[in-house]
């Protein structure tokens, strides 16, 4: 039980981690101001390392990850699309991103909470995740 809540939690931190960065690569050229940009970068580079995390784990559980799903990703992108081409402005920008972040979050306390059984290195990794989505949110009030 301990291994499948293991490999099911880190699984959605993969797809999670993964989407992330997928967002912020979809909007990142589109972005004006630099304190954007750079909070923007440092949370894809901070993604970028739980990522690297979670492949090691899964790794050591057998197990290849998982992408994001199609249609999550795809209904992002065009969302983003329609968004920037209604008002192309960093505010609309950090709204994307701050829906995401709170959707991000939304998702892993629910698996969280789905795989209880999961061993504490797959649930620090969770948090951590849940933690930076939190932050970087926060961090986009500024641009709203």
């Amino acid at each position: 039980m301990i291994e499948n809540d293991t490999v099911r939690l880190l699984r959605e931190c993969d797809a999670g981690a993964k989407m992330g960065i997928e967002s912020i690569d979809d909007v990142l050229s589109e972005v004006s101001s630099e304190g954007l940009k750079n909070k923007l970068i440092e949370s894809k580079d901070y993604h970028s390392v739980l990522t690297s995390e979670i492949h090691s784990a899964l790794q050591r559980c057998g197990d290849e990850g998982k992408d994001p799903a199609m249609i999550a990703k795809g209904m992002s992108k065009i969302k983003t699309n329609a968004m920037l081409a209604i008002k192309h402005t960093d505010a609309t920008i950090a709204d994307l991103m701050t829906d995401g972040c709170n959707m991000g979050v939304k998702s892993l306390s629910r698996y969280l909470n789905q795989y209880p059984a999961a061993d504490s290195e797959s649930r620090s990794i969770a948090k951590r995740l849940i933690e930076e989505e939190e932050s970087l949110a926060r961090e986009m009030r500024t641009y709203l």
